[in-house]
């Protein structure tokens, strides 16, 4: 099966052996970060550093002129990813033999909804997740699609997996998160994730909702579950904590909008791309559900991008969905995950990798070969070897 390791751009860059030692997994393709958000990672074999903090999200290249004058536009990097540092470490790992595709971070913003706060998701409560572009308003959507395009043709890769082309909510890891406390499931997510911004107000007056009387019966509904109600589970408990035809009309809205922007984002990236390249999108095969893998219908987007990157970190099941849906050549790609110290098994990767394949995945992506330890990566490359 062909795989794909993840790697940033600060995993190679000063690194002289790092393109040969990802090459020497047996990996044939790497999917390098070329916009990404802030995070705080760890460099085990860099040669000169063992922490890089990006300290906000970030475009790891010079931008173009599209954004000269416009309010919305991505922010270069800083020391952690200084200059066309996509570029130069794009051009290292495919000197080793490398097929290099982006990663595109799209609708995960800390410092866009920080300088923008309108443009952020807002809850029913009245609070903004600054990290969560509300995919609904007109600015934003033209944002991301500009950024799409941008950031995933860039020179040499021969394709592009875009994520968080759909809706963000409340969970997220942000800074010290302190959001443990009480266990919201799939329901409690849900409605709190259920934006109420004025672009959203509008959609749901669309579908036949008052956003005031949405509002109340959002905050009414959730009332369970900050007394610790358990969760039910799914959708039949969102329907249970909101009423089943507001469910419906909310998802009915979030649905048409993030499909919508899928849609525009492909067909961005694509008038911008050579022929042959490739696009997927991280997803969830449950529409409802958030965040950097954001729930798809998956006929739809089998039939707007080439394939998906499916998160299998508890397993592999979420393969199956698309893989029901799937007509050639689309690709189905399980996500792995290989560092250990993240929750990850490399030492399964073999078996992992093959019953992802019973279920229907056609390739494999291996998060991530820049934080794994050398331990991690020497499982990996024994575990390949059998793949």
């Amino acid at each position: 099966m062909k795989t794909s390791a993840f790697v940033y751009p600060w995993d190679v860059n000063g690194d002289p052996r790092a393109p040969g030692r990802i090459a020497a997994l047996g990996v044939g393709q790497v999917t390098l970060a070329a916009a990404y958000h802030s995070t705080r990672a760890l460099t085990p074999r860099h040669p000169r550093h063992r922490i890089v903090t990006a300290e906000h999200a970030a475009v790891l290249y010079p931008v173009d002129s599209r954004w000269e004058g416009r309010v919305l536009r991505p922010h270069p990097a800083g020391d952690w990813a200084p200059g066309d540092a996509y570029g130069e470490a794009a051009a290292a790992l495919a000197e080793a033999g490398l097929e290099v595709h982006s990663w595109v971070v799209l609708a995960h913003n800390s410092r866009l909804g920080a300088e923008h706060p309108d443009t952020s998701v807002v809850n029913a409560y009245g609070d903004r997740y600054p990290w969560a572009p509300c995919i609904a308003q007109p600015a934003t959507r033209a944002y991301l699609v500009d950024l799409a395009a941008e950031a995933a043709v860039r020179p040499g890769a021969a394709g592009t997996e875009l994520e968080s082309l759909g809706w963000y909510g409340l969970q997220h890891l942000h800074a010290h998160d302190k959001t443990g406390g009480v266990g919201l499931g799939e329901a409690g997510q849900y409605l709190m994730s259920l934006c109420f911004c004025p672009s959203c107000r509008a959609g749901y007056g669309e579908r036949g909702l008052d956003a005031d009387g949405l509002a109340a019966a959002v905050r009414t509904a959730l009332e369970p579950v900050w007394q610790g109600l358990p969760d039910d589970g799914g959708w039949a408990g969102v329907e249970k904590l909101l009423g089943a035809e507001p469910a419906a009309a909310t998802r009915a809205w979030r649905d048409a909008t993030a499909r919508s922007l899928q849609e525009e984002a492909v067909a961005a990236v694509r008038a911008a791309a050579p022929e042959g390249f490739q696009v997927l999108l991280h997803a969830d095969p449950v529409s409802f559900h958030v965040g950097a893998n954001p729930g798809v219908d998956p006929a739809h987007i089998l039939s707007v991008a080439d394939g998906v990157v499916v998160p299998c970190a508890g397993g592999p099941a979420l393969v199956t969905p698309f893989a029901e849906q799937r007509r050639e050549p689309a690709v189905i790609a399980a996500n792995l995950t290989v560092v250990s110290g993240m929750g990850g098994s490399p030492g399964t990767l073999a078996a992992d990798a093959a019953r992802a394949r019973e279920l229907g995945a056609t390739e494999i992506r291996l998060y991530h070969a820049g934080l794994a330890s050398d331990g991690d990566l020497e499982a990996v490359r024994k575990g390949l070897g059998t793949v």
